[in-house]
């Protein structure tokens, strides 16, 4: 059968791509939030930049590696780089009922907000242009051969087959990227924390997060494009698609809810970060099953990420590993349980593969073994890619710039200009701001209580 382009499968896929590149941006406002006012625009520049530096990697190299022609199940070859052959017409592999270059632009959006995740582990204290090559070094070395063996036909974990789910060996379910994107990311996160180490003063000054309406911003901005994350996987407008969408704001409530209800009773507060970042928490982990259960399933989903996550940042902060923004207690664990709860929720009546409560036991050591393979090489090579970049380049700002924040230092801009006084205006032409050694630090407004 001849591939043939149906009009709303694209517009829906193209307007999904859209959704998810959104999220990127939503992203840097919810972890821009979460820092100290001082390193606001430094945190926000990191998601920001990476819709640049992976937008052209993406192009260049990084989709074929991810999707271009297999080899041996573990990463695609240099068929297609430079998007040579991939057209206006149809892929005879991938969504066939959209043009190839719709395909690739949908992923390129998931390529690019998987390594933003990873920022919130060591923010605060990270050297911009050794971020930069650690980004690129990521994308290649890391994001791309995952996307193979999870999204790419052949590739060793992947479910899927271009005549339906009907492989043999590994069929590690993720419908759009539980494993692939948030173990993958929460894994990294993890060894990013441990080599960029603590920001000075952790444990003793406070950092409180200096503006809470960004973080719910930036959280309401992720919940809204996450609708393009998860039904845009369908890759055509149809039933697994509403299914996706209906399944993905459901878990997120719960999680909401969950989060709040908990850490309410823990702490005596209903906190309206913990609303926030309950609803992060439940859309990641809804993320790998959202095309393969159903409504009622996803509230157990959600309301069990909701739970776990908050009790894993708990769990975080007793033993002192500085995880700035938490993205080994959200991604790691969420999309851990997303993905142990595909292998026991999925049903065919959704996706065609049934999960253990629907009388396929078997379905979640595959799960497993794909969240056990994603997570160890992404630790791995994400700490050998920072070790080498620390001997050679460093990772860290220095002490001193780490106290005067990352805006001026690495940016020399400020992320707020406040009114100095009558005939002043608020904001004016942008200055480039020098950090002498001795610059004063203005009192951060979480210090001033």
């Amino acid at each position: 059968m001849v591939p043939e382009i149906n009009s709303g499968d694209t517009a829906w896929v193209l307007t999904a791509a859209a959704l998810v590149l959104f999220m990127t941006p939503g992203l840097g406002f919810f972890y821009g939030g979460f820092v100290r006012s001082k390193n606001v625009l430094a945190t926000i520049m990191q998601s920001f930049i990476v819709m640049g530096l992976v937008g052209v990697l993406w192009v260049v190299v990084g989709y074929s590696l991810a999707f271009g022609p297999d080899q041996g199940g573990l990463i695609g070859d240099f068929s297609w780089i430079g998007l040579k052959d991939v057209s206006m017409e149809p892929s005879t592999i991938y969504a066939v009922t959209v043009p190839h270059e719709a395909f690739m632009i949908f992923q390129a959006m998931f390529a690019i907000i998987t390594p933003a995740l990873i920022t919130g582990a060591f923010a605060e204290r990270a050297k911009f242009s050794t971020f930069l090559i650690f980004m690129a070094a990521w994308s290649l070395l890391v994001y791309a051969p995952v996307a193979h063996w999870v999204f790419a036909y052949e590739g060793w974990l992947s479910a899927y087959d271009t005549d339906g789910l009907a492989k043999s060996g590994i069929n590690a379910l993720d419908f759009a990227g539980g494993t692939a994107i948030h173990v993958n990311a929460g894994a990294a996160a993890l060894a990013a924390a441990i080599m960029y180490g603590k920001r000075r003063g952790y444990g003793v000054e406070p950092m409180e997060p200096h503006n809470v309406t960004y973080v719910v911003l930036g959280a309401g901005i992720l919940w809204f494009g996450w609708f393009g994350f998860n039904a845009g996987s369908a890759g055509a407008a149809s039933g697994v698609a509403a299914n996706a969408f209906v399944v993905t704001n459901t878990a997120a409530a719960a999680a909401a809810l969950a989060w709040v209800f908990v850490s309410w009773a823990m702490t005596g507060k209903a906190s309206v970060i913990g609303a926030a970042a309950g609803a992060v928490a439940g859309l990641v982990a809804i993320t790998p099953a959202s095309g393969f259960v159903q409504p009622m399933e996803a509230i157990v989903i959600g309301g069990v990420a909701g739970t776990i996550c908050y009790l894993a940042i708990r769990a975080r902060a007793r033993i002192g590993l500085d995880d700035s923004l938490d993205v080994v207690g959200v991604h790691g664990v969420g999309g851990l349980w997303g993905g142990i709860a595909t292998g026991l929720f999925a049903t065919a009546t959704i996706g065609g593969v049934d999960g253990v409560f629907h009388g396929e036991p078997g379905q979640i050591v595959d799960q497993l073994v794909g969240i056990g393979a994603v997570a160890t090489y992404s630790f791995i090579v994400t700490a050998v890619i920072l070790k080498v970049l620390d001997l050679t380049i460093g990772l860290r700002v220095t002490d001193e710039e780490e106290e005067l924040g990352l805006d001026v230092t690495q940016h020399g801009e400020r992320g707020y200009v406040l009114d100095d006084g009558p005939g002043v205006p608020m904001y004016s032409p942008p200055v480039i701001v020098q950090a002498p050694a001795s610059m004063p630090q203005a009192p951060s407004p979480e210090a001033a209580g």
